[in-house]
């Protein structure tokens, strides 16, 4: 029995922009039922004594303190960017 439909591979393919030949949807409709399966058996463990986690190693934040310093010249900026108009570095558009 698969838990994921080759019609739902192609739609999230579709959604995030990849083709995929048929064979390919094949395959990766196996492999994600699989993951789902493993995935699933997670829920078998008995996890009433885990404490809850948002992560499983100890962390703390290592930010260095905010301080005020002084950008680089425009100028200096400017001379170095590839492409440039009315003080602004220019880029490519990148919305179609």
């Amino acid at each position: 029995m698969t838990r994921i439909s080759e019609e739902q591979v192609r739609h999230v393919a579709h959604l995030a922009r990849l083709a995929v030949t048929d064979e390919e949807v094949h395959k990766f409709t196996e492999q994600l039922d699989a993951i789902i399966t493993f995935a699933e058996q997670l829920n078998e463990l008995d996890t009433s004594n885990v404490k809850p986690t948002s992560h499983v190693l100890d962390m703390k934040n290592v930010l260095r303190e905010d301080k005020s310093a002084p950008g680089l010249d425009r100028e200096d900026v400017l001379k170095n960017a590839p492409d440039q108009q009315d003080g602004q570095i220019r880029v490519p558009s990148i919305i179609e």
